[in-house]
C-alpha cells in the first residue's frame, strides 16, 4: 500500500473532474423564486439579521461547519519547501478527509507568504468566512509563531495538525502502552529522536499528562539538546537537559520509551536490547521508521511498538484525531482548541481502545479478534465510534473549560446526530477495501486484453488485494502492458486457445463434461468450450486454480453468467441466483435487487431473493431494512405484480418474523419514513431509513439503477452475484476502471467468505 506508482497517482488526480473537491448547493434552486431567495432580493434579510446580531452568521450561513485548510507550502509532507501551488493537492486531500470522516466542509487556501507577519495578516483577514482554521505543512519555527499569533488574535478554533495531531494520537498510544507495561508515566525515561514541530508538541503534551521533564532526553540533528548548547532557540531550550549522553545509543540504555520523529533506520536491534523491560518504541518516521517493525519485534518479545505505517499494528495516524476534534469544537462554537480539549481527545482515544471492538472493525481488517493489548493500543482508523466518542469528549471539555459559546444540552441527541452524520457509505467502501487487502486472492480477469481491465488489474495488484491472472492473446496483453507502462509482467498471462494450454483445456473439459453430461453435453463439446475465456476462467475457480473471476466488460450479461451457472453452480439450498447493486448515497449505501437475473420472479422467488440479499447485507455488518416495491401501497391498487409482492411479504412475515421488511409499497413512500408513518402507521418500516429495495421484476430493477447512476450521478457498484458456490462477478458493459476495482474488492471478500465456509 505504501508503494504508489507515479502514473497511478497522477491519473488519480487528473481523472474526471479536476481536483478532489467541488461545491454543491444545499438549498432548493430549481425556480426563479428559489434564486431570488438565495440571492437578491431575498438575501437581504439574513444580511440585516447578521448585521444586527453577528452571531446569526452561524444560523444563516455555512460558517459553523466550515474549516479552512491553510498552508504556504514551506514544509510539504516530507518533500520540503516547494511553494503554495505544489501544496494544493495535499491541502485538497486534507479537506477530503475532513469531509469523509467528520462531515466537515473544508476549503483549501494556499498563501503566497513566508513572512510570519504577512501570513498572519492574510489569515486574519479571511477568518470571518470560517468556523475554524487548520494550519498545515508550514515549516518550523515559523509554524509555532503563526499558530500562537492566530490563537491569540482570533476567536475561532485554530490548530496546526502537523504538531498537535501527532502529539494527541501518540500520547493516547503512550498511555495505553504504559498501562500494559505496568509503568507510571512520571517515572519512565523517555528518549526522543527529532526536535521538529511534531516532536516538541508530543513532548509538551506528554509532560501535561504527567511525564517528568527531567526524564526526557531529546536529540536533534546536532545531537543531545543540553543546557550547554548555545544553538538552541527558546522552544528547544525548554527541553534541554543537564545529561551528557554521547549519542542516541548511550541514551537508550535502560530507557523505557523511545519516541522517533526523525529519519528512517537510525535505531539498531542492539539499541532495543539495551532498553529496560517491556520497552515502548514509537518509530514514527515515514515512510521508513527509525527501526523496521519486524526487526524490532524479533529483537524483543516484550516490546510494545507503534509506527506511522498502515501495514503494521498500532498506526499513529492523525486521522484518528483532527476531524473529530474540529467536529466537537465546531458543534459547541468553541473560541479555540485549548489544552483541555486536546487532553480530552487523548483520553477518549486511549479509552476507546479498551472497549469491545465492533465486529465490523475486525471484519474490515480481516481479523478474528481484536482486543486491548500490545498489538492494539490505539483504535483503528475505520472504527465508526470515533466520531461520537472523540467529538463528544472534545465538546464537553470545551464547555467545562469555558470556551464554548453554544453548549450542548441533550447529549443523547448529539450522539445520535454524530452517528448519523456520515451514513455508512464511506465506512462500507473502506471496510470492504481494507478486508480485501488483508487476504488477497487469485483473481482471473477474463478480458485481460482490455485496457480498462488491465488498469484495474494493476490497481488491484498495487492495492495488495489480488494476484491477477490475465486471459487473452499473450502478445497483445504484453504489448498493452508496455504501452500503458504497467507493472504486470510478473502476472500470470494465459491464452486458453493456444496449444500450450491444451492439457488444461482437456482436464477442465473432462470436469465440465462430468457436470453436464446428463444435460445434453458431450465430452468433445465440453473440451471445445474451454477455448472460450469465461468457461476456462470459471473452471479455474471450480478446480481451485484460482479464487475469483471478473468478466463482462465487453459481453452481454447472459453470455457471461451462463458459464458461471454451468461450471460453478449455486450454494446449497439456493434455488435462485440474483444480482444486487450497491448505490452509494450520502445517507449510506442503498442495496437494489434483483437487477440482472430473474426476468419475472414469482412471489416465492421474491422471498428467496429477499433472503439472499438480507444475508449478503448482514455479512457487511449492516442491518437490512427492506422494502418490496410496487406501484401499489398495501393493496391500494390491484394487479398481478402488486398481488405477488403482497404475497411475498406475507410469506416473509410468517416465516421470518425478525426480518425488517414490508410492502407492497411505492418507492417514494419506502424512502420517506415520515411520509410512510403519516399515511401507513401500521407499516414495519415507519420512521425507518430503508436501505434495501426489492423490485417486482427485472425491468423495474434494471431501469431504476441505471437512472440513479446516470441522472443522479451516484456511484454504483455491481452487479454483485448472490447465491453462487464460488466467487464469480460480472461487470457492467463499458464500466469505468473505478467500477472494476470496486468489483474486484467485492469478489476478493466474497472469495474469503466462501473459503471460510
Amino acid at each position: 500500500m505504501d508503494h504508489i506508482r507515479k502514473g497511478e497517482a497522477l491519473d488519480y488526480h487528473e481523472q474526471g473532474r479536476r481536483g478532489k473537491l467541488e461545491i454543491v448547493p444545499t438549498k432548493p434552486h430549481s425556480s426563479q423564486r428559489d434564486l431570488a431567495l438565495a440571492y437578491s432580493p431575498g438575501v437581504a434579510e439574513p444580511v440585516l439579521a447578521i448585521a444586527a446580531n453577528p452571531d446569526d452568521v452561524y444560523k444563516y450561513t455555512a460558517k459553523g461547519n466550515m474549516v479552512a485548510v491553510i498552508s504556504n507550502g514551506t514544509a510539504i509532507l516530507g518533500l520540503g519547501n516547494l511553494g503554495p501551488e505544489a501544496s494544493k493537492p495535499v491541502m485538497e486531500g486534507k479537506c477530503m478527509l475532513f469531509k469523509i470522516f467528520a462531515d466537515i466542509d473544508s476549503i483549501d487556501i494556499e498563501v503566497k507568504a513566508t513572512d510570519v507577519e504577512e501570513f498572519v495578516n492574510t489569515v486574519k483577514n479571511i477568518a470571518p468566512s470560517f468556523g475554524g482554521i487548520n494550519l498545515e505543512d508550514i515549516k518550523a519555527p515559523e509554524a509555532f509563531e503563526i499558530e500562537e499569533r492566530l490563537k491569540a488574535e482570533l476567536d475561532i478554533p485554530i490548530m496546526h495538525d502537523d504538531q498537535h495531531g501527532t502529539a494527541i494520537i501518540s500520547s493516547a498510544a503512550l498511555l495505553n502502552a504504559l498501562e500494559i507495561a505496568e509503568k507510571n508515566i512520571g517515572d519512565v525515561k523517555i528518549v526522543v529522536s527529532g526536535a521538529g514541530a511534531a516532536a516538541l508538541s508530543c513532548i509538551s503534551l506528554m509532560i501535561q499528562l504527567g511525564a517528568n521533564k527531567d526524564n526526557i532526553f531529546v536529540f536533534d540533528s546536532k545531537g543531545l539538546m543540553t543546557e550547554e548548547r548555545q544553538d538552541l532557540d527558546h522552544r528547544k531550550r525548554k527541553f534541554a537537559t543537564k545529561a551528557t549522553y554521547a549519542d542516541l545509543a548511550e541514551a537508550l540504555k535502560g530507557s523505557d520509551v523511545f519516541l522517533g520523529l526523525s529519519q528512517g533506520n537510525i535505531m539498531t536491534s542492539d539499541m532495543v536490547k539495551s532498553m529496560a523491560g517491556n520497552p515502548i518504541v514509537f518509530a514514527m518516521a515515514n515512510p521508513d521508521p527509525e527501526i523496521e517493525y519486524q526487526v524490532a519485534i524479533d529483537t524483543r518479545q516484550d516490546i510494545i511498538m507503534a509506527t506511522g505505517r498502515s501495514d503494521h499494528p498500532n498506526q499513529v495516524n492523525n486521522v484518528l484525531g483532527f476531524p473529530f476534534i474540529f467536529r466537537g469544537a465546531l458543534d459547541v462554537r468553541a473560541t479555540c482548541i485549548n489544552d483541555e480539549m486536546k487532553l480530552a481527545a487523548v483520553r477518549a482515544i486511549a479509552d476507546l481502545a479498551k472497549e469491545t471492538v465492533p465486529e465490523e472493525v475486525t471484519e474490515a481488517y480481516n481479523l478474528q479478534h481484536l482486543s486491548f493489548g500490545p498489538d492494539y493500543i490505539i483504535p483503528k482508523p475505520l472504527d465508526p465510534r470515533l466520531i461520537s466518542v472523540v467529538s463528544m469528549a472534545v465538546a464537553q471539555a470545551a464547555i467545562e473549560s469555558g470556551v464554548a459559546k453554544q453548549p450542548i444540552k441533550d447529549w443523547s441527541r448529539y450522539k445520535t446526530e454524530l452517528e448519523n452524520r456520515m451514513g455508512r457509505d464511506n465506512v462500507l467502501s473502506r471496510g470492504i477495501a481494507e478486508r480485501a487487502r488483508k487476504s488477497p486472492k487469485r483473481v482471473v480477469f477474463a478480458e485481460g486484453d482490455n485496457i480498462k481491465v488491465l488498469k484495474a488489474a494493476q490497481l488491484a495488484k498495487d492495492e495488495g488485494i489480488a494476484f491477477p491472472i490475465l486471459l487473452g492473446p499473450e502478445d497483445r496483453i504484453h504489448q498493452l502492458i508496455d504501452e500503458l507502462e504497467l507493472d504486470l509482467k510478473d502476472a500470470v498471462i494465459m491464452d486458453p486457445r493456444i496449444d500450450k494450454y491444451k492439457e488444461m483445456r482437456e482436464n477442465y473439459g473432462q470436469c465440465f463434461f462430468e457436470r453436464r453430461m446428463r444435460k445434453g453435453m458431450t465430452l468433445l463439446e465440453a473440451s471445445r468450450m474451454m477455448r472460450e475465456r469465461n468457461y476456462f476462467a470459471a473452471m479455474m475457480v471450480a478446480t481451485g486454480a484460482a479464487d475469483a473471476v471478473i468478466s463482462g466488460m465487453t459481453r452481454n450479461y447472459g453470455r457471461v453468467i451462463r458459464p458461471a451457472l454451468q461450471c460453478l453452480g449455486t450454494e446449497k439450498h439456493v434455488k435462485k441466483v440474483c444480482g444486487m447493486y450497491i448505490v452509494q448515497t450520502k445517507q449510506g449505501p442503498l442495496f437494489l435487487a434483483d437487477t440482472t437475473v430473474n426476468v419475472n420472479p414469482t412471489a416465492e422467488d421474491l422471498v428467496e431473493i429477499t433472503l439472499r440479499v438480507a444475508e449478503s447485507i448482514g455479512k457487511m455488518k449492516i442491518t437490512p431494512r427492506i422494502a418490496l416495491l410496487s406501484y401499489s401501497n398495501f393493496g391500494s391498487s390491484e394487479g398481478e405484480d402488486a398481488a405477488k409482492v403482497s404475497k411475498a411479504v406475507s410469506i416473509l412475515h410468517r416465516d421470518h418474523p425478525n426480518l425488517i421488511v414490508d410492502g407492497e409499497v411505492q418507492a417514494n413512500f419506502a424512502l420517506n419514513g415520515e411520509m410512510l408513518a403519516e399515511n401507513f402507521p401500521f407499516s414495519r418500516l415507519k420512521d425507518m431509513k430503508v436501505n434495501t429495495l426489492i423490485f417486482p421484476n427485472l425491468a423495474s430493477g434494471n431501469i431504476s439503477y441505471k437512472l440513479l447512476q446516470e441522472i443522479a450521478g451516484l456511484e454504483v457498484t455491481g452487479p454483485v452475484l448472490l447465491g453462487m458456490k464460488k466467487s464469480y462477478h460480472i461487470l457492467q458493459m463499458g464500466c469505468s476502471v473505478r467500477e472494476i476495482i470496486n468489483m474486484v474488492r467485492i469478489a476478493v471478500v466474497d472469495a474469503q467468505l466462501k473459503k471460510e465456509h
